[in-house]
């Protein structure tokens, strides 16, 4: 039986997703072997491939190397992946969801003890965070506090949170917990809405490629893919994927799908909300449907403001 390639990124949160990938896999019958893309920079990205929709600042390198028949399917954080496929590319499956909720990981127990204490007009309090949406949301929440930026891959960002002078910094729970790194001075950030499809594992592969397809497809988790496909539907209706203060999050309870959204500007000075809930026989449009009371609600002009700011 032919074996699949599994085209996966060094970090450690990356190979860890696509080895949940490989064991599915196995589960299933079929026999699979790692491949690992270093970065774009080590990849032959040929103009074409731009040209026909590869725009994802992580997923660029492992979609190129798919098109480029060096991998047969790539695995992603499917909060990462831009809501609109390259040509070419296949959804093939969406894991079972983990954890959703961001989290807050403060440098000491003394900034976790200055963290229960703050009131919304509090300056005294730094946070470090890359994320459009994460800064908007606590700007919201806390307008006086400093925002610094954080990048790199998890082990960089929680060393540089050691290194600096910042309270603390906000992550992704799943991510950290995926890998064991969660620190015990972290807290949910139960009142932060997470982006669309956070805490999601996706699959893809060549549009050409049945065999990769069907044998992925085997283990797509249907609850999670129509909750993530009504996220990042409300996401696309409002901005079409581009980095942005908008947030999402769909759940099935009780056979009804929940759906809460936001957009926010990016100071974090005007937020508007959406709530709602669908059978989940007919939930496959609510993202949609979500968008367009967002925009109904004044959100045509908010995003229009993100959309300028952005260029």
């Amino acid at each position: 039986m032919r074996k699949i390639r599994i085209g996966t990124r060094e970090s450690q949160l990356a190979v860890w997703q696509a080895e949940q990938v490989k064991k599915l896999l196995a589960e299933n019958g079929f026999e699979s072997e790692m491949v690992f893309i270093k970065s774009e920079g080590d990849v032959d990205l040929v103009t074409p491939l731009y040209e026909i929709g590869v725009q994802g600042i992580f997923t660029r390198s492992l979609d190129a190397a798919l098109l480029n028949d060096r991998i047969d399917i790539a695995v992603h954080s499917m909060k990462d992946v831009p809501t609109q496929l390259p040509n070419g590319i296949s959804q093939a499956a969406v894991l079972k969801r983990g954890p959703v909720n961001d989290l807050l990981v403060f440098k000491n127990d003394a900034a976790l003890k200055k963290y229960s204490h703050l009131t919304t007009h509090n300056s005294q309090f730094t946070v470090a965070t890359s994320s459009i949406r994460r800064k908007a949301q606590w700007l919201n929440k806390f307008p006086d506090h400093l925002i610094e930026n954080l990048r790199g891959n998890v082990n960089t960002r929680l060393r540089k949170l050691q290194e600096e002078n910042w309270d603390a910094a906000i992550f992704a729970q799943a991510g950290l917990e995926r890998i064991n790194l969660r620190p015990e001075n972290s807290i949910v950030l139960d009142w932060m809405l997470p982006a669309p499809a956070q805490g999601a594992i996706v699959v893809v592969c060549r549009e050409d490629d049945p065999f990769s397809f069907d044998a992925c497809n085997k283990f797509n988790h249907e609850e999670t893919a129509l909750c993530t496909k009504i996220e990042r539907d409300f996401l696309r209706q409002l901005l079409g994927g581009c980095s942005t203060p908008i947030s999402g999050y769909a759940e099935v309870r009780n056979g009804n799908v929940h759906f809460k959204g936001n957009v926010l500007a990016l100071n974090g000075g005007k937020k508007l909300e959406v709530e709602g809930s669908a059978d989940i026989h007919n939930a496959n449009d609510l993202g949609i449907r979500s968008a367009v009371t967002i925009l109904q609600k004044g959100g045509l002009e908010l995003t229009e403001e993100i959309r300028h700011a952005a260029k």
